[in-house]
């Protein structure tokens, strides 16, 4: 069964940056478009970015454009989240989500990576 393990989540100070990895364990992520999603504490979940099964196709939320870098690694099988100049609004847990189609709704979770920011 496909299961989604992030990496690269932890303690940064405001400015900083941080690049999260997602894989899966025995199996290929290059049937699926993939994306990461967001949830802070006393919020509801957001969608930050996706990324097309051949990575030419990315969307970013308004709050990350700019920022953030979304991309894939065939041979690796292994979808990043590079995030730079980060701010402490950034700080949730963050999720990689396998996609049905491009930016659609997740069929699939990881367990989600903590990323704090903070001076």
């Amino acid at each position: 069964q496909l299961q989604l393990v992030e990496s690269g989540g932890g303690l940064v100070q405001p400015g900083g940056s941080l690049r999260l990895s997602c894989a899966a364990p025995g199996f290929t992520l290059d049937y699926y478009p993939m994306g990461w999603f967001r949830q802070a504490p006393g919020k509801e979940r957001e969608r930050v970015s996706c990324i097309s099964r051949g990575g030419g196709s990315t969307n970013y939320a308004d709050s990350v454009k700019g920022r953030f870098t979304i991309s894939r690694d065939s041979a690796k099988s292994t979808v990043y989240l590079e995030m730079n100049m980060l701010k402490p609004d950034d700080t949730a847990v963050y999720y990689c989500v396998a996609l049905l189609y491009y930016c659609s709704d997740p069929v699939k979770w990881g367990q989600g990576t903590q990323v704090t920011v903070s001076s």
